[in-house]
């Protein structure tokens, strides 16, 4: 579950600064320096969080960022999409995290009755 949320919330990094160097460029966009520091707080948190998944303080700090990504909307309008997307992907990493670690969980405790 953690290598799915992590590789979830690098991917976030990447994303949100390639959409700050294609926003500034946008010229019908007038990009505030709020802006850039917004972007770079939520690339902060998506590196602290990333990691820290071994705490609920990470966990916790995962789920701040998708909300902060989603919210950069209001600066750049596509981070809306990008930002319910990588929600998304966040949510699939979680429900798919728990199943595997449950299917392992069950294939080791087979072994050990083997």
């Amino acid at each position: 579950m953690k290598m799915l949320a992590r590789s979830v919330l690098i991917m976030e990094i990447f994303v949100i600064g390639f959409a700050v160097l294609v926003a500034k460029d946008l010229t019908a966009t007038n990009l505030s320096p709020a802006a850039f520091w917004s972007a770079g707080v939520i690339a902060f948190l998506a590196l602290i969080s990333s990691g820290t998944l071994k705490s609920k303080f990470g966990w916790a700090l995962g789920w701040i960022t998708q909300f902060a990504l989603i919210g950069y909307g209001f600066f750049v309008f596509t981070m809306f999409f990008l930002g319910a997307l990588f929600m998304g992907l966040w949510v699939a990493a979680i429900v798919l995290g728990r199943k595997g670690e449950a299917a392992r969980a069950a294939f080791s405790e087979r072994e050990k009755t083997q």
